[in-house]
């Protein structure tokens, strides 16, 4: 894959430790040998969700960037545990610590071209994620652009928001960028409960919520 310039896409965590420490533990263990055994490896270390790893994406080397999802900026554990377990927030990496998703928001609207986009939107059935074993995953895809805005507007950071999703991504992968465009508006609008899924239902994130911007238009 380094000689032929191929991107490694990777899930930053082992799976032999406690559920919260695997993403620490897996730079320690495999991140850093890699990156020393392989320095020209293109790596994207996919939807991190630690301070470790920020951290760590800071001090490697250019060749090494990560993306961040927009559920990982927005909640932490608490949101997922406290008062009742929340189904439709259990994805992996897991929900951590709020110092971390402190740390997730401060790195993706740095303005970093290190950090950029990732959603890790994953749809499952509403019946496989409300069971007694249920699948890891977030749907986010219809309206993970808008979280992202919500955040960088929080931060203060809105003019940082396009090169996050648009351009930081693409410069990694050395492919143009999107010359094409969408237009958001501060103008809320509330998630269905559901959507279709097939013969099923998938839950959305932020079901029956109030999400505060939207998108207005597109361009080719």
């Amino acid at each position: 894959m380094q000689e032929v310039g191929m991107m490694l896409c990777i899930h930053s965590e082992v799976t032999h430790a406690d559920i919260f420490e695997r993403e620490p533990i897996f730079i320690e263990e495999i991140m850093k040998p890699l990156v020393q055994d392989f320095p020209r490896l293109k790596i994207t270390m996919e939807h991190i969700s630690t301070q470790e790893a920020v951290e760590y994406v800071l001090s490697a080397p250019s060749n090494v960037k990560a993306s961040i999802t927009c559920h990982h900026l927005i909640y932490n554990r608490n949101h997922m545990l406290v008062g009742g377990i929340r189904p439709h927030l259990y994805c992996l990496p897991i929900l951590k610590a709020e110092v971390h998703r402190k740390a997730l928001v401060e790195a993706a609207t740095s303005g970093n071209p290190k950090f950029f986009l990732g959603t890790d939107s994953a749809p499952h059935a509403t019946h496989t994620k409300e069971a007694a074993c249920g699948c890891a995953g977030v749907f986010s895809a219809h309206c993970c652009i808008e979280i992202y805005a919500q955040v960088f507007e929080q931060a203060g950071k809105l003019d940082r928001l396009e090169d996050f999703c648009s351009s930081f991504g693409a410069d990694h992968y050395g492919i143009a960028r999107n010359t094409s465009t969408i237009t958001l508006e501060k103008k809320p609008w509330t998630v269905p409960m559901t959507y279709e899924f097939g013969a099923d239902t998938v839950t959305p994130l932020k079901a029956g919520e109030e999400v505060e911007w939207q998108i207005v238009g597109s361009s080719a």
